[in-house]
């Protein structure tokens, strides 16, 4: 009988976890972090390993720009999952989140860690597109004299293209855009959209036709679609 007994506890405080976390998610669905945060921060108490809602308090954090508290929930399941590729890209995310709130000094003192965070990320998944991303935005906003460059960021851009070609697209768009070749931009965000037709690619079209091109009238087609 107290075999029963231990495994029906047992159950009710798995069950009871699961519950909690449901709940912790969709009040973060529901974008009311503070009552997913207190009801996470609650449960961790109690279930210290914990690691998915480990993860909800990071993603909390970083949603409301708390950078410093997102690394440390980040760092804790980067060094419990060290294979895990996407604790490495949102450790390495809040990092240069981070980065871009300090002195240039403190900033560049932590662009290593950005950067082998991403890297090991693209590494660890050969086709995790949110790393590819990131390092083709870093090697860009980098100097070249700190490691950025062009080559650096086209080579993740054609990794994407391999994997997703809607990314890829997008972000030789992106590139091309960053340089202002506005019309190489437009080729490679209307092949975005040829694949993709979503939002994004509407949006990326809008805002070059009206901001970059000044061609209103392209601009207003495709905005009906966003």
């Amino acid at each position: 009988m107290k075999l029963i007994y231990i495994l029906v506890a047992l159950f009710s405080v798995s069950v009871s976890a699961q519950s909690d976390y449901e709940k912790a998610e969709k009040l973060f669905n529901q974008k009311k972090l503070p009552e997913a945060k207190e009801l996470c921060e609650s449960h961790l108490k109690m279930h210290p390993k914990d690691y998915k809602t480990i993860e909800m308090l990071g993603d909390i954090a970083g949603q409301q720009k708390k950078w410093t508290e997102a690394i440390k929930h980040y760092k804790i399941l980067k060094l419990a999952f060290p294979k895990t590729a996407n604790y490495h890209y949102k450790y390495g995310g809040a990092l240069g989140m981070k980065a871009k709130t300090v002195n240039k000094f403190k900033a560049m003192g932590m662009l290593d860690e950005i950067e082998s965070s991403f890297l090991t990320a693209s590494k660890l998944d050969l086709k995790h597109v949110d790393s590819r991303w990131a390092l083709v935005v870093y090697y860009l906003e980098i100097p070249g004299i700190l490691g950025g460059s062009e080559t650096k960021s086209q080579k993740y851009a054609n990794e994407l293209l391999a994997i997703s070609p809607v990314d890829g697209y997008l972000a030789n768009g992106y590139i091309a855009e960053y340089f202002k070749r506005y019309k190489v931009a437009e080729k490679q965000y209307l092949k975005a959209n040829e694949v993709g037709k979503s939002k994004v690619t509407y949006q990326k079209l809008y805002d070059l036709y009206k901001n970059k091109l000044n061609q209103p009238e392209k601009a207003a087609l495709y905005k009906k679609e966003i």
